[in-house]
């Protein structure tokens, strides 16, 4: 892939003092299972009953999440890459829905002295559950230290990076590793199934900004933006192969009321349908996930996985981003081009695609939530 979209190298962070790596969070023993899956549903009403047997998914892992080994991982992979770019930037973890929990790394972060904190969510994509909800997290926690009399920070997320050539390279490499897995006799004809999480169509209908909101399933800026992920890897794997291979974008890990319409087609029904029409081989290609947890391990290496082998249809599976080195030095190059702009200085954007850069600041209207809340670093933060 091209670099001509590759930043600079390190400058200052300033008025950075400190990144914050902000995650969903994960159980790390079974009888920490049911108390995440509260913390994840508070407020739903929710039968314990019920969240044991959604936990069996956990339990058939030990009752362990890898999201947290993985998020460490990444944590290493940032500090090794800011400290052989000679930037001093201290990075911290905090998780939504688990230990670390938010609020207490925030209150860490303070009591630390940090004052204007950038953050990176574990989520690349414009939507309520990827952006606005980790937005009104950060509220919670700085209300909380409010409260306590504490003197607050600013936090300011870092940009929509789905497009970074530091998290898309990764998976190009991923495809083509995935694709010389394949028996050599169905390699050439195997399809791509880019798959992401599904969310229900009203709320992808008003994913991003007000401008690219939809109606009618279309997904607003959370489809566009996947499927301009895709397009880019397909024509790259193409290029790489010497082979321009069918590719759908397609949808896992959906939950929630049967009655309310959420984005299709489900990645095993996918599967049921490329069998039917006769397609060799699939290559699954988790292009919506940061890392290999659960959702990743049960939905596809798992359930669709086992679909594949009930159809008779080989599939292989391309890895996630995680901690490679290209991502971490993407993380530290979103840090640097936000740093520069608040500086008031030009900084090189860094892209592929067709979309452009994403925003800094999201607008008023942007991925609105289902009920009124405040939510931190966005034009309507109660916190400047």
């Amino acid at each position: 892939m091209s670099d001509q979209f590759r930043a600079p190298g390190a400058e200052s962070a300033a008025p950075y003092d400190a990144l914050l790596l902000l995650s969903f969070g994960g159980p790390e023993g079974p009888d920490d299972v049911v108390p995440f899956l509260e913390n994840v549903t508070r407020g739903r009403g929710i039968p314990r009953e019920r969240l044991k047997e959604v936990g069996q998914h956990y339990f058939g892992f030990g009752g362990v999440s890898p999201i947290n080994r993985q998020n460490r991982e990444l944590l290493d992979a940032l500090r090794k890459d800011f400290a052989g770019h000679g930037l001093d930037l201290p990075v911290y973890w905090g998780n939504r829905n688990w230990a670390p929990y938010l609020t207490d790394v925030m209150r860490e972060m303070a009591a630390d002295g940090r004052r204007r904190i950038a953050v990176l969510a574990t989520s690349a994509y414009a939507s309520y559950s990827g952006c606005r909800q980790y937005r009104e997290n950060l509220a919670d926690a700085l209300a909380a230290l409010e409260q306590e009399g504490v003197e607050l920070p600013r936090v300011d997320k870092l940009r929509h990076y789905f497009n970074h050539p530091g998290f898309v390279e990764p998976m190009i490499d991923g495809v083509v590793a995935s694709l010389d897995a394949l028996p050599e006799e169905v390699r050439a004809g195997a399809h791509l199934a880019f798959t992401t999480h599904s969310i229900p169509t009203a709320a992808a209908d008003t994913s991003g900004p007000a401008p690219d909101h939809t109606e009618g399933g279309e997904g607003g800026a959370y489809v566009k933006q996947h499927l301009d992920v895709a397009r880019v890897i397909a024509d790259e794997v193409a290029v790489r192969t010497g082979v321009a291979r069918p590719w759908r974008l397609v949808y896992q890990s959906r939950s929630g009321a049967p009655h309310i319409p959420w984005l299709e087609p489900d990645i095993c029904d996918h599967l049921e349908t490329l069998h039917a029409e006769g397609a060799p081989a699939v290559v699954m290609v988790p292009i919506g996930f940061v890392s290999d947890h659960m959702e990743v391990l049960y939905d596809l290496d798992t359930e669709a996985t086992a679909k594949a082998a009930e159809l008779g249809l080989p599939v292989a599976r391309s890895a996630t981003v995680g901690a490679d080195p290209r991502f971490a030095e993407a993380v530290r190059e979103l840090v640097l081009e936000r740093a520069a702009r608040e500086r008031g200085e030009a900084a090189q954007e860094c892209w592929v695609g067709t979309l452009g850069q994403s925003h800094d600041l999201c607008a008023v209207g942007c991925c609105p939530a289902r009920a009124p809340r405040p939510a931190a670093a966005g034009a309507d933060s109660p916190y400047a």
